[in-house]
């Protein structure tokens, strides 16, 4: 009898080879994009196979036979040498007819490498805006995607807009959203406990200041003088975390402000706020955003970079400008006060991130994408109708 092919493991299914390719498995939104797309692709038309710079992090769990190809400290070392012939060897042994890498250094890594190898076709990923990059950083990435990829992945028009200014062929340019998990909409018990407090939540990890926490932190100190049944939610952990704690006691509002910690049961904490808050400096497009939008939750967002592309101002919330707290404290004023508003944009929100997010539509894009890529290398297009 012969395996299902839903469930027989990644590497007995028959179909065209897919290598997919991450820096690593962090606590972080393109990592959490990369095993979302593996699980997903794996029920496709595709033979999934998985590789990453470094075997670590929460996102690895339901990838068992995911490969290392290690740097060794720099792409200049004798390791990452080696790993270069290695993952040549394995994309050829494995018969790989697409090899798509999802992040900054393992576009690095892999385009040149499936060049080398001979992989058919060969796909990149531009998952930010680059702003954070260095200027040795941006002319090495720039130079590599100019050169190696068939197409080049964007998970936004900003994303995709910061490329062609970089003089990345546009032809070449393909915007395909991040995807949300199908549990990204199902009911969810609460983790904190209902009652007469209004929560705000903010969803990022604290190690990079770009997510900008501390501009939530002082329109709350704002906002509590006329609404003092407001309580400030903040999930994620990192270095800044004691920094973002004494600015707390320092605004007087520690009561006011629950710090959660890292944590793995999002749609939980989700369940417990009435309002999801997005400060970030920058971003293309923020995974933070469409879980809070898939769990009915209305929004307040900086415009920046992709997040104008995904919060529909007035529709599924509001957009304020970067740097402007009184406006981020207007904006939550306006939801916390007006309850009907808020379930009106949670729900609006709510379907449009099913029916533009959800991970089927998305899976079907990436599908589209390297069928239609292999059909220009005159290689038989795969049927893209998902399982």
């Amino acid at each position: 009898m012969e395996a299902d092919q839903t469930t027989a493991p990644i590497s007995q299914r028959a179909g065209p080879g897919l290598f997919l390719m991450a820096n690593s498995g962090d606590a972080g939104g393109t990592e959490r994009q990369f095993a979302v797309m593996a699980e997903a692709l794996s029920r496709g038309a595709f033979r999934v196979e998985t590789g990453c710079l470094r075997h670590r992090g929460i996102f690895f769990d339901n990838l068992p036979e995911i490969q290392e190809f290690p740097l060794g400290g720099s792409f200049a070392s004798w390791q990452a040498q080696r790993s270069r012939f290695a993952l040549a060897r394995h994309l050829r042994r494995k018969k790989i007819a697409v090899a798509h890498s999802f992040d900054f250094y393992s576009n690095l890594m892999l385009l040149p490498t499936a060049r080398m190898a001979g992989t058919p076709v060969v796909i990149g990923s531009m998952r930010q805006l680059g702003d954070r990059l260095s200027g040795a950083q941006t002319r090495t990435l720039t130079w590599v995607l100019r050169i190696f990829p068939d197409r080049i992945v964007c998970n936004s028009h900003a994303a995709a807009e910061r490329l062609r200014e970089l003089r990345v062929a546009a032809h070449r340019l393909v915007v395909i959203p991040n995807a949300l998990p199908t549990q990204c909409f199902d009911p969810t018990a609460p983790l904190l406990p209902p009652g007469k407090t209004l929560r705000v939540g903010l969803i990022a990890r604290m190690n990079e200041k770009v997510k900008n926490q501390p501009a939530l932190l002082r329109a709350a100190a704002l906002v509590l003088k006329d609404i003092p049944n407001l309580e400030i939610v903040l999930a994620g952990d990192g270095a800044l975390r004691p920094e973002l704690e004494k600015m707390v006691a320092d605004l007087g509002i520690a009561r006011q402000v629950l710090f959660l910690g890292e944590r793995r049961d999002i749609p939980a904490v989700l369940a417990s706020l009435d309002i999801s808050v997005l400060t970030s400096l920058s971003e293309s497009m923020p995974n933070a955003i469409l879980e809070a939008m898939a769990a009915g939750l209305p929004v307040v967002s900086t415009r920046v970079g992709g997040s104008a592309e995904v919060v529909r101002h007035g529709e599924t919330g509001l957009l304020v400008d970067s740097g402007d707290d009184a406006q981020l404290a207007d904006a939550l004023r306006t939801l916390l006060r007006n309850e009907s508003l808020r379930k009106e944009f949670g729900a609006r929100g709510k379907g449009v991130a099913r029916s533009q997010f959800g991970v089927a539509s998305v899976q079907k894009q990436y599908e589209d994408l390297y069928a239609t890529v292999l059909g220009e290398k005159g290689r038989t297009p795969v049927p893209t109708e998902s399982a």
